[in-house]
């Protein structure tokens, strides 16, 4: 949080009040911490919820506190600004929501971004430069695809990939094939988009600790969108940075896009002045209904991960499914043992196999009446879309059969509607098979 003459422009008697932690000995749970970690209402009028700070620029108390905040801003001195500079590069609604963030799971500190892919893009503009490797994790989100080969590529950067469920030795050898090239970043998506197939986060670092013994290691980065933070919790199992498409279930009403990076200070603080310079930050108003999203995220995720449990249960023996990618089903024992270490929940977005092709899979998708056909996922409502014709479509067709993005695949995220509805949609748009 900003200093205490920040928040209103005008000095203020007493600083802002520290939101507990703990209650005695009592640790305090994130979805606690959500209803005020981060704002004192005394600097706000005593507003019960924080304003919506719609402002470019802020006031500073005098010019060694102007001068103190840029030192900050512009990286002179680290960390930073000390208080409220300029809207492209901090806010209290922004600042709020990063200090909820990095709560659930336990970061040393975040940045809020504009979209998803604003925080992926402006990551790999923080730490790669021209001539460098990354390595990733494949299948991944196609948009992130697209920025690693055909954007960044322009530029010399180079890629090498393993499939989301390598085992360490198959990690290693990719890692070997780098040469002495520098790797500047591993990138992974866990589960894979939208395949569902889940990447060892542990044998991942084993193997870049191996490779790497000394302290230049390249970091690992991780999109948590599907499952985090409630159902995997990246840092805890050695990851460096977490990424996320708060659009999904963070925000979790359809109605917003936004993005996060959370991690250590030290790689926070390396991402941080990319951000100022192209301004991915995201907006005040957005900022403000990330905070309200925030409060009931536990309580969404929750219900839409127990509606997604039965609907896969009706849908797994069903005579028109070929095969499920749901977390919950899991029938490969190195997936499963992955699972087990790494998640705490099977999530709501699954990938759905039917029996037949493209034609098949647009007429169950043109018969639901409940679920919504948009992409996205993680919202209150179900949405059910086609990878391969839609969020997928510009990926390489060889790519795509060798990733298992199939005609046949349709990607679904169960919301929080009644269950048994849900399943009597799905049984209808089967019918119509």
């Amino acid at each position: 949080m900003p200093d205490e003459s920040d928040l209103t422009g005008t000095p203020q008697t007493n600083a802002p009040k520290a939101e507990p932690r703990t209650l005695g000995a009592r640790k305090l749970k994130p979805a606690t911490m959500m209803m005020g970690h981060g704002y004192d209402p005394t600097l706000s009028e005593g507003s019960l919820k924080p304003p919506i700070f719609l402002t470019s620029t802020f006031v500073f108390p005098n010019a060694a506190a102007g001068k103190r905040h840029f030192e900050g801003v512009t990286g002179k001195r680290p960390g930073g600004a000390e208080g409220l500079v300029y809207s492209r590069f901090n806010g209290p609604n922004q600042e709020i929501l990063e200090d909820r963030l990095a709560i659930w799971e336990e970061a040393e500190d975040a940045l809020a971004f504009s979209s998803g892919m604003a925080a992926i893009a402006t990551l790999f503009l923080s730490l790669v430069q021209p001539g460098d490797t990354i390595v990733h994790s494949g299948p991944l989100y196609a948009a992130t695809e697209t920025l690693i080969g055909r954007v960044l590529g322009r530029f010399g950067v180079k890629w090498l990939d393993f499939p989301a469920g390598a085992t360490r030795e198959e990690i290693e050898g990719v890692l070997e094939r780098a040469g002495d090239g520098r790797i500047a970043l591993i990138y992974l998506e866990s589960p894979a988009n939208p395949t569902n197939v889940l990447v060892d986060i542990e044998a991942v670092v084993a193997a870049r600790d191996a490779r790497f013994p000394g302290e230049n290691r390249p970091p690992i980065a991780i999109d948590n969108t599907f499952l985090g933070p409630l159902w995997q919790q990246p840092l805890r199992h050695g990851a460096d940075l977490v990424v996320y498409s708060l659009t999904k279930y963070a925000g979790g009403h359809s109605d917003l896009v936004a993005g996060g990076v959370l991690g250590s200070k030290a790689l926070i603080n390396t991402v941080r002045p990319m951000r100022n310079t192209i301004g991915t930050i995201c907006d005040p108003n957005t900022a403000w209904m990330l905070l309200r999203s925030l409060e009931t995220l536990e309580l969404r995720m929750s219900r839409a991960g127990e509606n997604a449990a039965r609907v896969c249960a009706y849908l797994r023996d069903h005579p028109k499914v070929e095969r499920m990618g749901y977390l919950g089903f899991i029938t490969d024992p190195r997936q499963q043992d992955i699972y087990d270490r790494h998640c705490t929940g099977a999530g709501s977005t699954f990938s759905l196999y039917l029996k037949g092709g493209e034609a098949e899979a647009f007429r169950f998708l043109d018969a639901l009446r409940i679920a919504k056909l948009a992409v996205s996922l993680g919202g209150t409502e179900t949405l059910a879309s086609h990878p391969a014709a839609m969020t997928h479509l510009s990926v390489p067709d060889e790519r795509k059969a060798a990733l298992a993005i199939t005609d046949n695949l349709v990607r679904i995220s169960i919301g929080v509607e009644d269950a048994d509805d849900l399943i009597a949609d799905f049984e209808q748009a089967l019918a119509a098979i």
